[in-house]
């Protein structure tokens, strides 16, 4: 038996695919283990995580995402760009599709210029909580962890964002490890560190919780700076993020709107 599979990337945070428009390929109790399996760097294919492409009953197709640590998240911003541009290709929708996910039903636009693929994604709406910790000011959620003062902002996932000088000087791994396992986030949190660049722009880096580890890009860390950079007044309704795997661009209106590319990389098959 062999499992087809294509990998993907948006701005570096790569993904294997599986799809499973038409029928099961793995089965559900299999899913978090193949995902530890096949994202491993050295004994895998490598990824930081296998998008599973199914038909949904609410939405024109749904996602699902199983991490290197076997757990299932609700959202994945970068994710879903590139699982739209395969189901683009592969003709299961359009240029504007909605995908159900864990966190909601999320509406896509695609455009392809110059052979080069971008998706507008409107994203779960901000919000700012995190159980364990009261609200302070206008619905604001902060507390001192570890020296640095961090925000609690949910975009599908649950996020902490940390502003500091300069994102080049943290100590991703480190510090972004014991913020994300504090007890103030029952669930674990993606930490983002967040440097103001000025004139509308965030460069940050990302530690994610089931990745364990610091990832090029992640879609809702960045909408979550973004968002957190706005309600401070840092920037205004347009945010461009730069991330180690390059530029997203979030807009704030009636709906918040994340754009960036998504790629593919290669196709193969898995011996199984």
């Amino acid at each position: 038996m062999e499992i087809a599979f294509t990998k993907l990337q948006g701005n570096g945070n790569d993904f294997i695919l599986i799809d499973e428009h038409e029928t099961e390929v793995i089965p559900e109790e299999m899913k978090g283990s193949f995902a530890a399996l096949y994202c491993d760097r050295r004994f895998g294919i490598g990824a930081d995580g296998v998008l599973f492409l199914q038909a949904s009953d609410k939405a024109d197709i749904r996602m699902r995402l199983f991490q290197p640590d076997e757990s299932e998240a609700s959202m994945c911003g970068n994710g879903i760009r590139c699982l739209a541009k395969y189901a683009c290709d592969a003709g299961y929708v359009k240029e504007s599709c909605s995908v159900e996910t864990g966190a909601g039903i999320v509406p896509v636009t695609m455009r392809f210029a110059d052979d080069e693929f971008t998706a507008t994604i409107t994203m779960p709406t901000p919000a700012f909580e995190r159980s364990a910790v009261p609200a302070v000011g206008d619905g604001e959620f902060r507390e001192e962890i570890l020296g640095f003062t961090v925000y609690a902002v949910n975009t599908g996932v649950p996020h902490a964002v940390v502003f500091v000088k300069e994102v080049a000087a943290v100590d991703v791994a480190a510090v972004g490890q014991a913020i994300r396992n504090h007890p103030t986030f029952p669930e674990g949190a993606n930490v983002n560190f967040v440097e103001d660049a000025g004139n509308g722009m965030l460069r940050i880096r990302t530690f994610e919780r089931g990745v364990e580890g610091e990832t090029a890009s992640c879609g809702t860390g960045a909408t979550a700076s973004a968002a957190v950079a706005r309600h401070l007044g840092k920037t205004g309704e347009t945010v461009r993020v730069e991330t180690k795997g390059g530029p997203l661009v979030i807009r704030f209106g009636e709906t918040v709107t994340m754009e960036g590319p998504a790629e593919t990389v290669f196709t193969g098959v898995i011996p199984f």
